[in-house]
């Protein structure tokens, strides 16, 4: 039984700690920054663990309680955003029990799907770990009465992402062949239930030649961190500018070169941490 933990020293000008299994939740991280520029972000890419989507329930809580207790010892944060889809489904409820402090966490956009769709035929993009949650197929099953949703858990495609590789023969090689198995579906939303798919929703685009709506909760989960500071009365101070963190426990030259190439107009200092 783990004993609830919270955070006695936080006050406003805290940063707030945001996780995921490597850089996919940097998509999440540029709402936050255009939401909330007064905010000071700690980001932690977990990349020695990533992906999460083959891990167990029990390993993903165990690495989001090393990252918790890690960014409020380290850092003081004030509130998490677990920007990680699969991490959200495997253990949000069980981490809000155990931190007393504000969590956000990620759900698929199935909500707005549906009322996007015209055929009620959506697509899903994710991992395999989010399509098996209970949480994510209690979610699905609260609307399929009204649709029918087709997943895709896209295998390798996060590793390419986390490695930056986004215009590469192999890349467009994983998302042709599960897009290809979606357009036969004759579906009419994409939904990205993976953040590090943000980063290649440029190429869904192309490949379907079309202006089908390509959902992500990106902005919704901004919105809902800054509802959450503002009940908690955890705002900043909005006249100044914050900064941003980003730690990586992948101590080689990848992490920089990835970066340069995914969030390229993102300010920050990159550290380690184990």
């Amino acid at each position: 039984m783990h004993a609830k933990k919270t955070n006695l020293a936080m006050n406003n000008l805290s940063p707030i700690g945001i996780f995921d299994s490597g850089v996919g939740g940097l998509s999440v991280v540029n709402n936050i920054v255009n939401l909330l520029p007064f905010e000071n972000l700690v980001y932690v890419a977990d990349s020695k663990y990533a992906p999460y989507g083959s891990r167990s329930k029990e390993e993903i809580f165990d690495r989001s309680c090393v990252i918790i207790n890690y960014l409020i010892q380290s850092y003081n944060i004030k509130a998490i955003v677990v920007a990680c889809n699969t991490a959200t489904a495997a253990c949000i409820n069980e981490l809000r029990e155990l931190f007393l402090i504000p969590i956000i966490g990620m759900e698929p956009a199935i909500k707005p799907a549906n009322r996007l769709s015209k055929n009620k035929r959506i697509g899903i993009l994710a991992t395999s770990g989010t399509l098996k949650s209970s949480k994510f197929i209690a979610l699905l099953s609260h609307y399929e009465g009204n649709s029918e949703f087709f997943a895709q858990p896209c295998h390798g495609l996060v590793e390419e992402i986390e490695k930056g590789l986004i215009d590469t023969s192999k890349t467009r090689a994983i998302i042709n062949k599960n897009l290809s198995a979606l357009k036969r579906k004759k579906i009419d939303v994409i939904i990205l239930g993976c953040t590090h798919f943000v980063f290649i929703r440029h190429l869904i685009k192309e490949f379907f030649n079309e202006d089908i709506p390509i959902i992500d909760t990106g902005l919704a989960v901004a919105k809902r961190l800054l509802s959450q500071l503002e009940e908690n009365n955890l705002l900043t101070n909005r006249s100044l500018r914050g900064k941003l963190i980003i730690c990586t426990n992948d101590d080689s030259k990848q992490p920089q070169q990835t970066l340069k190439t995914l969030v390229p107009d993102l300010k920050y200092k990159l550290v380690t941490f184990n």
